[in-house]
Parts: structure tokens; sequence; C-alpha cells
């Protein structure tokens, strides 16, 4: 977490480039994201037990570019109170879905046979709730526009980062680290290219605008 990042935007600076961004100024939204990493990495160091600090703020990072994106000047709140809930659900919806990742791996486990020697899980016992069927199929649609946006938009470093960094496609999760060691390149350099593909896929997915809260 010994990373420096940009100093935050006082009320005043944040109003105007809010004005800015909602006027259709883009440049405007790149701003209000980096300058406020610091409250990203501010709130990912209260999760450093369950991710590597790396991992985290990225996932925080997603959290924050939603909020800019949804956030409306019309709000009683001023963006970095909103962002700052937005970064925190995006990293808490991460650990649990990993806890439930993990989870769902043990209740695949066979635990015995039936009556014709098949195997059983925990799964088969237990029945599917219809509420976690129907999340289910969600995710996989979003997954599915993803991949899509992957494959169509990010130029192939971009998309090597990405789908190394979040596991995608049968990869193996790494670190900004472990990529850059991969890639042949700094680590500073791995967390640029990720920030602007993840900018792309944004813009691909066209997020719908949304509260957070």
């Amino acid at each position: 977490m010994s990373v420096s990042f940009p100093k935050p935007l006082s009320a005043k600076e944040e109003e105007h480039y809010i004005s800015l961004y909602e006027s259709g100024d883009e440049s405007a939204k790149d701003i209000l994201i980096e300058r406020n990493l610091r409250l990203v990495a501010h709130i990912a160091k209260k999760y450093t037990g369950a991710y590597p600090a790396d991992d985290l703020i990225s996932i925080g990072t997603i959290g924050l570019i939603k909020a800019v994106s949804t956030y409306s000047s019309k709000k009683a709140a001023r963006l970095a109170t909103y962002a700052a809930k937005c970064i925190e659900n995006e990293i808490l919806m991460s650990i649990r879905s990993s806890k439930k990742n993990k989870a769902e791996v043990s209740l695949s486990v066979p635990i015995g046979t039936d009556k014709d020697g098949n195997e059983i899980s925990f799964n088969d016992i237990l029945g599917t709730d219809p509420d976690a069927v129907l999340d289910d199929i969600s995710l996989k649609i979003q997954v599915t526009k993803l991949i899509e946006a992957i494959d169509t938009v990010l130029t192939a470093r971009e998309k090597k980062v990405i789908l190394n960094r979040y596991g995608i496609r049968g990869y193996k999760p790494r670190t900004q680290r472990e990529v850059a060691a991969m890639l042949g390149i700094s680590r500073s350099y791995v967390s640029r290219i990720e920030k602007k593909a993840l900018l792309k896929l944004r813009e691909a997915l066209k997020y719908e605008r949304t509260a957070c809260i």
C-alpha cells in the first residue's frame, strides 16, 4: 500500500469536474477517477487480510468507476461519500463471491454413492434455491457479454493482462507483480494497461446509470 496516489479533490474542484463531466467532458471523468484513487486504497486497506493489496485496489477501482459513472450532482452526498459505498460494495461482493466459489467446490465433492452406484454430493442432497438459479443465470449472461467485450475492444496485451489478472477463461488469477514478471514489464505499466482496459470494457458494456446505494 506504499503506492503514491494523486491528491484528493477539494469540494470546489469536485463540483467543477462533476459539472464538466455531466456536460459531456469525458476527460473530466478520468480526473474524477484518478483523484479518488487514494480513497480506493484507504478502503482496500481494511480488507488486506482477505486479498493481496494489488487485487483489492483493482477491485475497488471498478467500484470507483461505477460510482463516477452513476453519480449525479443532484444527490445530497458528495461524490467521495457516494464512491466510498460503491467501492466497499464492490470489494465485499468480490470477497463473498470468492467464499461462495470455495463453498461450491466443497459442496460438489462426492460424499458417497446412491443405490445405483452414482456419486452424490451435498449439492444433490440440499437442492438449489430458486433465487440462486436466477442470480446464476444473470451472472452467466453478464460473463458472456464481458468475454465478448474482451475479445472485441481490447488489444492483445490488454487482453492478456485482464485474463491473467482476473482469472478469466480458465486462467489463474495473478497479482499485478506476477503479470508484470510474466510479460517482462514493470508493475506500474501493468497497472496502467489494466486501468485503460477496464475503462474500455466499461464503455463497451455500457453500465446503466443506476445507483450503487
